[in-house]
């Protein structure tokens, strides 16, 4: 639960996905993550480093191991998602397809 909580709160995951390919600079995180406020960014980053999931290092922040294995065991779960959203857009538009067909 403690990890639901953490990758929870807002925009920690957006950032987590940011570096999965690589460092990136405050900037480029807060540029990336369209609308961040740089005070939730900072505490975002600061949560994240302390769970050490992400870390600093001279090209900016960049995720650790344990970040990387995240990413890894979070993949399986994206890939659910996307396949959950394809039957609810398609579950949708039937529905709206019987709804006008209701209407004639």
């Amino acid at each position: 639960m403690a990890l639901f909580d953490l990758v929870g709160r807002r925009w920690a995951l957006r950032i987590v996905w940011e570096l999965r390919e690589g460092d990136a600079t405050f900037r480029d995180l807060a540029h990336r993550c369209d609308d961040v406020s740089s005070s939730v960014l900072r505490d975002r980053l600061r949560d994240l480093t302390a769970a050490g999931i992400v870390e600093r290092g001279d090209g900016g922040y960049r995720l650790t191991a344990e970040g990387r294995e995240l990413m890894e065991l979070l993949r399986p779960l994206g890939q659910w998602s996307r396949r959950w959203a394809m039957r609810a857009h398609a579950a949708d538009s039937g529905h709206a397809r019987s709804s006008n067909e209701e209407v004639r």
